[in-house]
């Protein structure tokens, strides 16, 4: 199956570490021309140049509506389309609806929710001029199923799940052959949920690797089914939540 995504445009958000490198590294090595956007400008560049030629690296502040309309146009610039945008930027605030500031919420729903609300609405400008695309939306297993002490977070990627669903369902009216997914992970190994274990626990002891009913997760587990809905295989599949979560969700109702 190689070249699933061959010779198209990618855009991913959040993309110089984490859930975001990943998905940069299988969409590049399935074909794919890779925008890397990021704030972290040193990480960032450094994974452009370990990819050559099919990745190029953009700072981007993806809760900022200026710095969304100057990377469309570098990317139509540069390739005169896109063809795949992932959404992938976002932070983790921990605290219960008791705990949480409204600072905490404001900068979570920036950071989590209006970048995801920017990337859809300029990508989906820059794709239905050039016949279509697909974008893929990070969101969280915390979007669907409420964690206690995670309040404000769950709200931001509940948001997320909100709003593809009512992309999809534009795009499909107005025909636009763009189709909008979320993707829902938990306990995936990456520096940002790293740091919600105790200290001193080492999280990989936790793996599905190490017992199926763990909950950790490879982040290329997770970048596999953003590049499953960012390919053409999955042309019929439209405003869908997908769990990647070890059947976390299913156990817990």
């Amino acid at each position: 199956m190689a070249g699933r995504v061959q010779d198209k445009v990618a855009l991913v958000t959040g993309g110089a570490s984490g859930l975001g490198k990943a998905t940069v590294e299988m969409l590049a090595r399935e074909g794919a021309q890779v925008v890397i956007t990021d704030i972290a400008e040193e990480a960032g560049q450094a994974l452009a140049d370990q990819l050559g030629g099919a990745a190029r690296f953009l700072r981007h502040d993806a809760a900022s509506e200026a710095d969304w309309r100057r990377v469309m146009g570098e990317v139509k610039e540069a390739y005169g389309r896109l063809d795949i945008l992932v959404n992938n930027a976002g932070i983790l605030i921990k605290g219960s609806i008791e705990e949480a500031s409204l600072d905490d919420w404001q900068r979570l729903m920036r950071v989590n929710a209006d970048s995801v609300f920017l990337g859809c609405r300029e990508g989906v400008a820059l794709m239905k001029a050039g016949g279509g695309g697909a974008i893929v939306n990070m969101s969280s297993i915390a979007g669907l199923a409420g964690k206690d002490d995670y309040a404000a977070y769950c709200g931001s990627k509940g948001a997320i799940a909100a709003l593809s669903r009512a992309v999809a369902a534009h795009c499909r009216r107005q025909k636009y052959r763009i189709r909008c997914n979320s993707v829902h992970p938990d306990g995936v190994l990456t520096p940002m949920s790293a740091a919600a274990y105790p200290p001193g626990l080492d999280p990989a002891r936790f793996t599905i690797d190490v017992d199926p009913m763990f909950r950790a997760c490879q982040p290329q587990d997770v970048a596999a089914a953003v590049l499953f809905l960012a390919s053409d295989e999955a042309r019929a599949i439209n405003g869908l939540e997908l769990r990647v979560d070890s059947g976390q969700f299913v156990m817990s109702v």
